[in-house]
């Protein structure tokens, strides 16, 4: 038996807010591959390499999800809650293994992230956050609010070093990102409130909603992110000698210019 924390009028709507955040970060990779392949910049190559992984774990959950909703034997409605009946199947295997994935893969993309503006960096460091990020997937299987705990940590961490950054280098870019960045870990915090209200015993419509307007949020993050791809490209066209425009990835002392 599988519990999705998703109303029932949501089901679908979810799995296309994923399919746009997948679009979204894949292209944002892209962005940066190209980058680095003009410049040769290893940071603009491992950002792109975060955005990548987590791109991957949202199509890992949009696959999982796709199961879950619509490969099913029969499926009963009680509440705001979907509960699917199953028997033990290589599609059972594949919901757990999906969503381990997809926990795993963000968690791993946004420590990359983070990492990023650090200058001093050790295999150690990697290994012991690599170690940490496991453990807190394995617990996370069913109990999802410490999946979106670690996630809120890392999103802190990396608001905190990019607003270092933009304190540096004034970029508007940086600004952009970093707006992104909040969204993102606002709606995480409310996820964390909709997976406690559910653990204590509340309405099952309320800690429903409160699912939908966290989704709602991470889908505004995303459109913050587009809005910075479509402003790089422009800044590209329009200022060819400036590249991408992507110096947020790392301190820059030189004048601020508006791109």
């Amino acid at each position: 038996m599988k519990i999705v924390l998703t109303p029932d009028w949501f089901l679908g709507k979810d799995v296309l807010i994923d399919s746009f955040s997948f679009i979204i970060l894949f292209v944002f990779f892209i962005l940066c591959w190209r980058y680095y392949k003009l410049n040769k910049k290893k940071n603009f190559l491992y950002l792109g390499f975060g955005f990548l992984l987590i791109a991957i774990a949202q199509l890992a959950v949009v696959f999982t999800k796709l199961v879950l909703y619509y490969d099913t034997t029969f499926t009963q409605e009680i509440g705001q809650i979907v509960v699917t009946y199953k028997f033990v199947s290589s599609v059972d295997i594949f919901y757990y293994i999906g969503f381990f994935f997809h926990k795993l893969l963000t968690l791993i993309g946004f420590y990359i992230i983070y990492r990023l503006p650090i200058k001093k960096k050790s295999p150690g460091d990697f290994i012991l956050a690599l170690f940490f990020i496991i453990i807190s997937v394995a617990f996370s299987i069913n109990i999802n609010f410490i999946f979106h705990i670690t996630v809120l940590v890392l999103l802190v961490m990396i608001i905190s070093n990019y607003y270092q950054i933009y304190k540096k280098n004034k970029f508007a870019n940086t600004e952009i990102l970093i707006i992104a960045f909040c969204i993102l870990a606002l709606a995480h915090l409310i996820f964390i409130f909709s997976e406690l209200n559910k653990i204590l015993g509340g309405s099952k419509e309320y800690y429903g909603n409160i699912f939908v307007v966290a989704n709602l949020i991470e889908a505004i993050s995303y459109i913050t992110l587009l809005f910075l791809i479509v402003r790089i490209k422009y800044g590209t066209e329009k200022k060819k000698s400036y590249g991408y425009n992507l110096r947020y990835v790392g301190y820059n002392p030189r004048k601020r210019r508006k791109d």
